[in-house]
């Protein structure tokens, strides 16, 4: 058993003919969009009549957006009037065969009865060079980078056992919700976020307060509204 203080490896390997070549799967907390780092930490709330925090000082906001693994585009993807292209100049594979362009589609057939679903609209699938592996008994939750509503396209998530599945590679389908976007999807942009999920059983409890969690949830509604910051000085791991 771990503690909390001791790390676990996610494995991500590439084609050896594409190590340096291709980037990196890095922490999400090395991978913070420009927008974030820039916006204020308070703003004038008009309602209020007075400056409040922003999200920027949310931790729960900050923290999702910090934690796992962010994996990239593999090189610039130009759009333009619907029309995506590339250059990906990568060397000729070698005992590995792997794909060479940094998209591929799936047929609009595959999200028929789906709220993804639009006529003569495909789903594009962002190719991912890297296999993962993870400890046993856990797998990788994969979705669209938290938070990253500035982003042209929404990954879609999917749940993968990858203590098992460690030799092949997981690609991510993702729906273009951007129909106006013309320019270039620079390499290294993140197009998916994955966390690490350990696999065990669990069941849901449901019962009334009793009085005793009554008042301690009615004292720490009253500290939150009084003490700013109690969450993140008190509450955060």
């Amino acid at each position: 058993m771990s503690n909390n203080n001791e790390a676990i490896t996610i494995r991500f390997r590439c084609p050896a003919e594409l190590e340096g070549k291709i980037p990196e799967p890095v922490p999400a907390s090395m991978g913070l969009p420009g927008w974030l780092k820039a916006m204020p930490t308070q703003a004038f709330n008009a309602m209020s009549n007075r400056e409040e925090d922003t999200v920027k000082r949310c931790p729960p906001f900050v923290d999702a957006m910090t934690s796992g693994f962010l994996l990239p585009l593999v090189c610039d993807l130009k759009v333009e009037n619907g029309e995506m292209t590339w250059d990906n100049d990568l060397p000729a594979g070698g005992a590995l065969e792997f794909p060479r362009s940094p998209v591929g589609f799936h047929d609009e057939s595959q999200v028929a009865g789906s709220p993804l679903f639009e006529p003569d609209r495909f789903v594009i699938k962002f190719v991912n060079l890297w296999t993962i592996e993870a400890p046993a008994g856990y797998s990788l939750f994969f979705t669209h980078p938290v938070n990253r509503f500035d982003l042209p396209f929404t990954t879609l998530t999917g749940l993968v056992d990858c203590d098992l599945f460690r030799d092949g590679w997981v690609h991510f389908p993702a729906r273009w919700h951007d129909t106006n976007f013309n320019g270039v999807l620079p390499k290294g942009t993140p197009v998916a976020q994955c966390f690490p999920v350990k696999r065990e059983n669990w069941v849901a409890q449901t019962a009334a307060m009793t009085p005793d969690e009554t008042s301690r949830a009615q004292e720490l509604s009253n500290r939150m509204s009084r003490e700013p910051g109690l969450y993140r000085r008190q509450f955060r791991s």
